[in-house]
Parts: C-alpha cells; structure tokens; sequence
C-alpha cells in the first residue's frame, strides 16, 4: 500500500509532544515528508528526532506546493488554523488540524465550505472521544441504559496553570480566548457527544480575569506555549456558562486557569432517566437503581492514553479507506465555535445569546 504522505505544518509544543510521536506509530501507512514552522530552528530539531528525511520549511504556503503531499496537521496557534485549512484545501490537501477548530464562526464555516469545493477530508482534534472509558460511555448510552439523557455539567478547572503566559495563548487576536476555547472544546465536545450530538440553541456565560498577576503554578499544562515577559493577556482566566440544546437538555459548563479551589480537576456528568453518569481521567462512574436500591458501578481507565494518536490513526484510516464512517463532522466544529463565541457575546452583554 502507498504510504500516506503529510506535512506537518507548526512544530511547537503541541506537534513534539503528541503529533510526532502519533505519526511514528504509523510509519507502515504514513510517510512524514515536510515540516513547517516561522522558526526554522523548531522545524529543525523535529526532522533531527523524528523524520530526518522531512523537508523543513518555514512559509506553508512553500509546503503546500508539493503536489505529492497527500494531507496537511495544522499544529499552529489558533488563528492560523481556518487560514491554512482553507489554502490547503485550495491545493488538493486532506486537512487534520488542532482544537478549536477556528476563532470565529465564519472561520470554521469557510474551512468547512473550502473541504467540500475540495472534496476533501477535514478533521479536528476531538481525543477524549477515543478514550477507552469515553469509548464504553458512548456505547452505554447508545445502547440506551441512561434512558433520556437531559441534563449534564462538565469542566475542566485548574487552581493554577496558565500556558504560555504574555505569549499566543494569552492573545486573544491568535488564541480567541482564554480556558474556555482552549479547554473548553475538550469537555463541551466530550459531553455533547455522549450527549448524542444535539444542536445547540441558546448560551449565557460569564467571564473573569483575575490572575493575570499571578505567576504561580502546579500544572504541567501550564508549560504548553512561549511565555513572554511583559507580554499580552487579554483572555479570560475563568469562564462559566449554560448551554441549551434543541431536544430540551441543557449543559453547565466551568473552564479556569486560575482559581482558588483545592486542585485542578476535568470531568463530564451526565443525568438521564434510566441512570447518570461521571467521567474524569481516572474513570467512569455509573449511577442506577435495582430494586429499590441505589448502585454505583466503577470502570476504571484500563489506559493512560490521551487519544491523540487514536485520533490521527482514526484521521488514517479515513483517508485510506479502511473506515469510511468519520468520528468528527465538520457541522460538529461550526457548533462548537458557535458555543463558544456566544459564551463570550453573553459575557459581554450580561444576556442569553440565541443560536437559531
């Protein structure tokens, strides 16, 4: 079988730490041929560790002229992803990028319009889908133990552990927010997709920053992104909020960086009518009744992966035919942004956003 060829395109923390190694895993169907970062240097050392036969390049633009290149990884800051989708698209390539899927709602769309004119293949990050306890959640549910699924919170709070401070991550013009973009797409998609995918039709929320002061830390997390002295940070270090659906569930949701609770937590809960559940990292807790009685069964997490490169393998087999039922639809990513940018118009007006 032809080896897919691909070029990665951002070389930072995100593409060392869980890209490069994803693609490794499948050097017997991938091919990594081209490498792409403003600092050559970053491009470099990813070639020396990973793929010394790759070409490094430093304008994507150059990248996406090799024609034999078969699919592009968007691996950049935020603001680039929708821009580089849709000029690779423009040149026959498959796209996988990072989450968020865009900073705005007309970005998204034009990165889902350009995959259709193209005809080709468009996937965001969504790893907590291919978790092994997210992956017996969705069965459990489709099978339909919870019953109506109508209710739910999720979050992912941290006491402190803001990434890349004075950096990208901490200006809005790149990163389109604080926790809530950059956390926020992992539990909301996460829960909505246990959830079954409803449309969303209503948000408020409300933000807060209160530890741009704060240099303190007790998060790995907190080491993603160049920190800049004296740099900019005009996100959000916490953000709250309520999402209505068209099937009458609603969603709490809870994102920080920074907040003055005992330790940085992330789960998903979810209540139906026949039973209720909670997720977090460790495992799945599922709450029923028999008989009268109350019972909590606990499925432990069996693997420590994150899902990263389940994902990219996933984004594999899509592409070389092995699978033709995509875990991700683009509409689900237009969604997602729509959520969240109505989270930040409600911050800003004090008022529920209407979706529809």
């Amino acid at each position: 079988m032809k080896k897919l060829r691909v070029g990665i395109i951002g070389n930072g923390g995100i593409c060392q730490g869980v890209h490069a190694g994803a693609y490794l895993e499948e050097e017997e169907r991938v091919e990594i041929v081209a490498l792409c970062d403003i600092i050559k240097e970053r491009a470099e050392m990813v070639q020396d560790n990973n793929f010394e036969d790759a070409k490094v390049y430093t304008d994507y633009k150059e990248l996406l002229k090799d024609e034999t290149i078969d699919a592009v990884d968007i691996c950049t800051p935020n603001y680039w992803h929708s821009k580089i989708a849709v000029d690779a698209f423009a040149a026959g390539k498959h796209v996988f990028c990072e989450k968020p899927d865009a900073i705005s709602v007309e970005e998204a769309e034009k990165m889902f319009e350009a995959s259709k004119k193209a005809g080709k293949v468009l996937m965001v990050m969504r790893n907590n889908r291919f978790i092994d306890i997210s992956q017996y959640a969705k069965k459990f549910i489709e099978e339909g133990n919870m019953g109506e699924v109508y209710a739910g919170r999720c979050g992912w709070i941290r006491r402190r552990g803001i990434p890349g401070k004075g950096g990208w991550f901490t200006t809005k013009a790149l990163s389109g927010g604080g926790p809530l973009i950059d956390l926020g797409v992992h539990m909301i998609d996460l829960a909505v997709w246990l959830m079954g995918n409803p449309t969303p039709v209503a948000v408020s929320g409300a933000t807060y920053c209160k530890f741009a002061d704060n240099d303190a830390s007790d998060s790995v997390n907190s080491n993603f992104g160049d920190k800049v002295e004296d740099g900019i940070f005009d996100v959000e270090d916490l953000a709250m909020g309520f999402i209505r659906f068209d099937n009458g569930a609603v969603l709490q949701i809870e994102f920080s960086w920074a907040s003055n609770i005992e330790k940085e937590t992330r789960f998903v809960e979810l209540r139906g009518t026949k039973a209720g559940l909670c997720w977090d990292p460790d495992g799945l807790k599922i709450f029923t009744e028999k008989d009268g009685k109350q019972l909590t069964e606990k499925i432990e997490a069996t693997s420590i992966s994150s899902g990263h490169g389940e994902n990219i393998s996933h984004f594999v087999d899509i592409l070389t035919g092995e699978s033709d039922s995509p875990c991700f639809q683009p509409q689900q990513g237009i969604d997602m942004i729509k959520i969240l940018s109505a989270i930040y118009e409600s911050a800003k007006t004090g008022r529920q956003v209407s979706l529809i």
